[in-house]
């Protein structure tokens, strides 16, 4: 079980990341108003995601001040107590822009370089992901499970893509995991897609690179849900980025197969 400094931080994290989605959600319904800007290819920001992202940075602040804090729209913070919060303000903004719902609010608390909670909030149907390291990942109030397929021929593999990396790297482990039998899913969002394989939902996920706010919340409530994911180091993760693989216990090895062959520089 998770021990009472993280569950205290993770009972934190829930109610924030729901308030943050609350609030997110009034922007969602006035869409038309928002300023948006371009920060590359199929790479949008608005206002909603950096205020967003301001009003959990000033929660963790007021509660947390000793913290840090890496988040995708503002500037890190370093912190002097070890542990460093990592937040997605919005991971989906195309969906969120183009009034699609299918976007969510992610939160995890890295210390001592490991993903100690994750909570993933997709307030359009009242959903939150979470979890804590030892301590089991939920849907809502129900305990999350991986899918049991055994083969990539039944069920979907959500698979991410993003500009920092050559686009034939995803179209070429596309094509090998059809040519097994396999069908890819693309919501647009990592980190929902990642909470989708925690519950179940899909059978395992694949992305060339991530940055740290959009698959360390993921990768742990995968874990917490009897899934497997490549070993990575937080600390490194929150400053790099990196691959991610992940999935049930049934498809993993054949999935990091299809990347080793697939996601090379």
């Amino acid at each position: 079980m998770a021990d009472l400094e993280i569950r205290t931080r993770l009972d934190f994290a829930k109610t924030l990341t729901k308030k943050a989605g609350e609030k997110a959600m009034v922007f969602f319904a006035s869409i038309g108003d928002l300023v948006v800007q371009q920060k590359g290819a199929q790479d949008l920001v608005s206002n909603a995601d950096l205020e967003v992202e301001v009003f959990i940075r000033q929660h963790i602040a007021e509660s947390y001040p000793n913290d840090g804090i890496v988040g995708e729209e503002h500037a890190n913070v370093a912190g002097t107590s070890g542990y460093t919060w990592v937040i997605d303000p919005i991971d989906g903004t195309a969906n969120f822009l183009t009034a699609i719902p299918s976007w969510c609010v992610v939160l995890a608390c890295v210390h001592d370089d490991q993903t100690k909670l994750g909570v993933v909030y997709e307030p359009s149907h009242h959903e939150m992901f979470w979890g804590a390291m030892g301590a089991g990942a939920f849907l809502n109030d129900k305990p999350m499970q991986v899918s049991p397929s055994t083969t990539l021929s039944i069920g979907s593999t959500g698979i991410g893509m993003n500009g920092r990396t050559s686009t034939d790297l995803t179209v070429s482990y596309i094509k090998k995991l059809v040519d097994r039998g396999g069908i890819f899913y693309r919501n647009a969002s990592g980190a929902l897609m990642l909470s989708y394989v925690a519950a179940g939902r899909l059978i395992g996920y694949a992305e060339p690179h991530m940055n740290a706010w959009d698959c360390l919340a993921g990768q742990l409530l995968i874990a917490e849900a009897g899934g497997c994911v490549e070993h990575q180091s937080a600390n490194d993760m929150l400053i790099n980025g990196g691959r991610v693989v992940a999935a049930g216990p049934g498809v993993f090895d054949e999935m990091v197969q299809i990347a080793n062959e697939t996601y090379l520089p």
